[in-house]
């Protein structure tokens, strides 16, 4: 097989809005490496969308997919139930940052994580408005579009969103909204478009994603704690891209003192198998009516298995640490190139959840350097992703398994990929 030959044929069989950004086609993986069909080699530094952070393949997920495999693949949990969504459900009650007992539903996306959050909420305040924040990613359905703070390409010619959504301002260091500006936004919310007593829940990323790895700083949680206590709103930790060691803790929200009431996860639960959960206080998660929550597929057998493996890989590999260790070693050689790329406007980093942000002699976002230094970096074998508000920040989402060896050698080609445009 040919990749031209391929892209002739999904351009035939596929829509245009399924947008690809690779021109060449997957054969095989292993770790934090993946061939094409002409045995083209590339080291991986986007993970599926940071949903491999356990890496391609790894033995102990496959092992216990496979063990999996020979007992039974599906029952739909709500009609036969299973020992190990049980077990996964337990395990994550003794480790997820909220106050006091917790429970846990599984389901399949993270979009459905999310919408399964707001419902909660909802049954539990009896309130209906939601805030989220400019530039935040929450999924792609009608519900989590109306979430997500960015118009082009999530939002743009799907019609009307669904109402009681609302957006404050998140705050960003580099576009000189600050703390107080975002909880000005919130206030102003409350004066001109919702009564905080009518609001179920504020729902933030505490590292934006697709937002460009804007880290929320400790003040700004201080506040949106104090916020919902006082008006009785729930506080929703959207931890779909930023959980499962990605930060150097099992949960970015343990980075902060203060505790979300929900916890929305997804991408690197279970090693590339479609799994997603919202975890919670549990007077929280009980108060949707037994068949208000669920879903054919959610908690898929397979999936809870991977699972399973890999909060154990995590453990055993000590991948927090590992998180903490390749993130500083990125962000030196990010701080190198620095010196002679001015355009790298900021370096952001919390463990292994890394981006560069680059903009152009007049402080504005750059999207095109970032461009040209994913397509060089592509051209020598090295994979990257670019995102945020406008397009101009690279994220780095290597495994966290990722070999010394590949990690060096990557390091090498990004750095010439940067020098290049210097």
């Amino acid at each position: 097989m040919k990749n031209a030959a391929l892209n002739d044929r999904k351009q035939q069989a596929t829509p245009r809005g399924v947008g690809v950004m690779c021109s060449w086609f997957a054969a095989r993986a292993e770790n934090a490496t993946l061939w094409d069909v002409e045995g083209n080699e590339y080291i991986d530094f986007a993970a599926g969308i940071a949903v491999l952070n356990t890496g391609h393949r790894h033995p102990k997920v496959i092992a216990a997919v496979t063990e999996q495999l020979a007992h039974f693949t599906h029952t739909a949990y709500q009609i036969v139930p299973y020992e190990s969504y049980v077990a996964l459900a337990e395990r994550l009650n003794q480790r997820v940052p909220v106050n006091g007992p917790a429970k846990t539903a599984f389901f399949t996306t993270g979009a459905e994580a999310v919408e399964n959050a707001v419902k909660i909420a909802r049954a539990s305040t009896g309130r209906h408005g939601i805030i989220t924040f400019g530039g935040a990613f929450h999924g792609r359905t009608f519900m989590t579009m109306a979430m997500t703070g960015k118009v082009a390409p999530y939002k743009r010619d799907f019609g009307p969103m669904p109402a009681s959504v609302f957006h404050a301002r998140y705050p960003v260091e580099l576009r000189g909204i600050s703390v107080d500006d975002a909880m000005a936004s919130l206030e102003a919310i409350f004066s001109q478009d919702i009564a905080p007593q009518d609001v179920a829940a504020i729902v933030l990323e505490p590292v934006q994603g697709e937002g460009g790895f804007h880290i929320a700083p400790a003040e700004f949680f201080q506040r949106l704690r104090e916020c919902c206590d006082r008006h009785g709103i729930l506080l929703i930790a959207d931890e779909v891209q930023s959980g499962f060691a990605r930060t150097g803790k099992l949960f970015a929200m343990e980075h902060y003192e203060v505790k979300a009431d929900l916890i929305t996860m997804a991408k690197s639960l279970a090693g590339g198998l479609p799994l997603s959960a919202v975890s919670g206080r549990a007077e929280i998660m009980d108060a949707p009516a037994p068949g208000g929550l669920g879903g054919t597929y959610a908690g898929n057998p397979l999936a809870i298995a991977a699972a399973h493996a890999v909060l154990d890989v995590i453990d055993e590999e000590q991948l927090c640490q590992r998180a903490t260790q390749l993130g500083a070693e990125l962000v030196e050689v990010l701080q190198q190139a620095q010196r002679t790329l001015p355009a790298m406007a900021q370096i952001r980093a919390r463990g292994s959840m890394v981006a560069v942000d680059f903009a152009d002699a007049n402080g504005q976002p750059n999207a095109e350097l970032a461009r040209s230094v994913q397509q060089h970096a592509m051209a020598q074998g090295l994979l990257l992703l670019t995102c945020g508000q406008h397009g101009n920040v690279i994220r780095f989402l290597y495994p966290l398994t990722i070999e010394e060896t590949t990690f060096r050698r990557a390091l090498t080609l990004l750095r010439q990929a940067l020098e290049a445009q210097a």
